[in-house]
């Protein structure tokens, strides 16, 4: 997956950094000392997903868990799976409501092709991987009608897809039959037929109008869960990976009954993704999430049991809980980072470095910085460096006096904690 960046690219890169936030493409383009995801893949992705698997990230916030989850997105493209990146919250996507869930594992759906143009926000991307589908079997079948004939029969044979599913499917592909395809029509149809998978409209309406007998529900979101990795497999792909990333404080926040269900609800997939073919689930939380005695997963023994201990050590890929707060970083890995940006920088302010330091002089300031950090400090080495890398080079840029790391460091403490 790694290219050269181009300028608009590299400036996405620093203005995320600058907001505190992992970009949303490119992160190995910056990384240095996570050498985990990269056995991860190879373990996991490598040659793809057949039984469905999930495996717990935890870290404490600002450890990195989002930049890792992205580490392993990039990962996942180079070796043909699909991604969905999908944000956990208590109000917008609570587990103890998976059919939401489900909805937002769909509308996240991300090919290469996608994460490689920068069209991750398309507002129907599922509905892209079903056309480019479509539309790549008719190069090799010398046309479209034919590619949807012989698609449509090979994909109504699947019978561990769920039969509505494959109906939409086929009535989605039929759409680009059409001689007018492109009208207004015939986008509105597509985009009500992709509503289906994003639990808008009644039964009555899509009985009526495609002969679809039910729309999806908290009673059968796990069932076509399991059919979308089904589908997924069959179109070529070499599995999903479903990126949960927890919201802090999302299950502390929930009523006990709401954190019963999502506690379930967690429990039912555990148990049912070993016969989920091409999924593998991969949900990131805080260690409050197996560890608080009100809200943590140990509150139900069932649970705590199929999901396992959070450990101290190094973590493993064929580990349930991967620890990423365990994994060991020297010094050598955030200089290394703090030269990756630099790059980075050069790339994305061409013609304006005049007066940017050196790499050398910035290698220096960021160690001197990290050595003022106590030991047990609340903010996490990673943030930090990346954090004290961004400043030092945006007052370089600008010909301003780069501060003491002493003076610098206190004053990167005084706003990080309320950022």
């Amino acid at each position: 997956m790694k290219r050269e960046l181009s300028q608009i690219e590299a400036e996405e890169i620093i203005n995320s950094l600058r907001q505190g936030i992992p970009p949303r493409r490119n992160v190995s383009s910056f990384a240095s000392g996570m050498d985990f995801a990269g056995a991860v893949s190879k373990r996991h992705f490598a040659n793809g997903v057949g039984s469905g698997k999930i495996r717990w990230v935890c870290g404490n916030w600002g450890s990195g868990k989002t930049h890792f989850l992205r580490l392993l997105a990039e990962e996942a493209f180079a070796n043909n799976l699909l991604v969905s990146n999908v944000q956990i919250s208590a109000d917008q996507t609570p587990f103890n409501k998976f059919e939401k869930v489900f909805f937002e594992i769909v509308r996240n759906i991300t090919s290469v092709e996608m994460y490689q143009t920068g069209n991750i926000n398309d507002s129907l991307p599922f509905g892209q991987v079903l056309k480019n589908a479509l539309f790549e079997r008719a190069e090799s079948e010398g046309g479209l009608e034919l590619a949807y004939k012989k698609l449509s029969t090979e994909l109504l044979s699947q019978t561990a897809i769920d039969i509505d599913f494959r109906q939409i499917v086929k009535l989605y592909w039929e759409t680009f039959l059409n001689s007018s395809s492109q009208s207004q029509d015939i986008e509105i149809k597509r985009a009500r037929l992709l509503n289906w998978f994003e639990g808008e409209g009644t039964v009555g309406s899509f009985r009526r109008d495609y002969g679809i007998n039910k729309v999806i529900s908290k009673e059968n979101a796990r069932i076509i869960l399991s059919s979308l990795g089904a589908f997924v497999k069959w179109l070529g792909f070499s599995g999903l990976i479903i990126l949960f990333d927890e919201a802090e404080m999302t299950h502390s926040t929930m009523r006990k009954s709401s954190l019963r269900q999502a506690h379930n609800n967690l429990l039912h997939l555990i148990n049912e993704i070993e016969s989920c073919q091409g999924l593998f689930l991969i949900y990131a939380t805080v260690p409050d999430f197996f560890e608080d005695p009100r809200h943590g997963v140990q509150i139900y023994g069932a649970l705590a049991t199929r999901i396992g201990k959070l450990g101290n050590a190094s973590p493993l890929p064929l580990d349930k809980v991967w620890n990423i707060d365990a994994i060991e970083s020297s010094d050598k890995d955030f200089t290394d980072a703090a030269n990756k940006i630099f790059g980075i920088y050069l790339k994305a302010f061409d013609g304006e470095t005049q007066e940017l330091m050196s790499q050398e002089e910035l290698a220096k300031q960021i160690t001197n910085i990290l050595n003022e950090r106590p030991e047990f400090s609340a903010i996490s080495s990673w943030r930090l460096a990346i954090t004290a890398t961004i400043e030092t080079l945006d007052k370089s840029l600008q010909g301003a006096t780069i501060p003491s790391a002493k003076a610098q460091y206190a004053d990167i403490m005084k706003r990080l904690p309320d950022e």
